[in-house]
């Protein structure tokens, strides 16, 4: 979104009913955002009982195919939002199917922010770096193709939050992002750990990792455990030098 007046949202991430009210709201007003590649709507919400917030539409029908990525990016969405709530890490808004004014698509709540405060200028203070390099692993073992910097959302309490999460789990290494700036950090045990237990569940076939094997294609799951499996056997971020093609996205915020 443009820079501009910060949009307030009385939804907040960790309001334990978001998901369910994003699911169960109607929506009465839908706005289009501008200067998006597909079509995205910034959505006015309304629930019987938590009133009115804010979410973020974006149906397939207003998707562009892409050559690399198959129809239905809003399930990939969704399920990085899974794979996010599946480490414990709270780092993707709470991101739901739904079928809206224009079709089946995904809908996350929005998160209030100042477009301003993005990546480039968010890793010049030491205190968001812990969040940075855990986004930079998020990403890594995601295959995300597409970390801009304004995807990445410094709320009002401190939280940075990661947006447009749509081309990730591609069987086929895609990786392209911004956050090169940590490479060469070692990944703490406790995140190895939670990567461990993730990789575990997906290869088991656990009902807790169902919500994010409903939304992966054949040979997807395995692929995101093979990258989960390289990284937590040599847990450092790696440098960019060691790709042989671009891995940073265009344009860059």
């Amino acid at each position: 979104m443009a820079a501009g007046p910060v949009l307030l949202n009385p939804w907040k991430p960790t309001d334990a009913w978001a998901e369910s009210a994003l699911r169960e709201s109607t929506a009465v007003e839908l706005r289009l955002i501008h200067h998006s590649s597909n079509y995205v709507f910034l959505a006015r919400l309304a629930h019987p009982e938590h009133g009115e917030g804010l979410g973020i539409y974006k149906p397939e029908q207003g998707e562009q195919p892409l050559y690399d990525f198959p129809d239905g990016l809003y399930g990939r969405e969704i399920a990085a939002f899974e794979f996010a709530r599946l480490l414990g890490w709270d780092m993707v808004p709470p991101t739901v199917e739904v079928d809206g004014e224009h079709g089946v698509g995904s809908m996350q709540l929005f998160i209030e922010h100042d477009p301003a405060q993005h990546y480039f200028a968010l890793r010049d203070e030491d205190k968001y770096d812990w969040q940075l390099i855990r986004f930079a692993v998020f990403d890594l073992v995601t295959n995300n193709a597409d970390r801009k910097g304004s995807h990445l959302l410094l709320d009002p309490a401190g939280q940075i939050w990661g947006i447009d999460n749509a081309l990730c789990f591609n069987r086929v290494e895609v990786f392209r992002t911004v956050v090169w700036d940590y490479a060469g950090s070692v990944i703490p045990d406790g995140w190895v750990e939670d990567l461990r237990r993730v990789s575990a569940q997906i290869v088991a076939c656990d009902p807790v990792a169902q919500p994010l094997l409903d939304r992966l294609l054949p040979g997807e799951a395995d692929a995101l455990v093979r990258r989960i499996e390289a990284l937590v056997s040599a847990p450092v971020l790696p440098d960019m030098d060691v790709y042989d093609r671009r891995v940073v996205p265009w344009p860059m915020v």
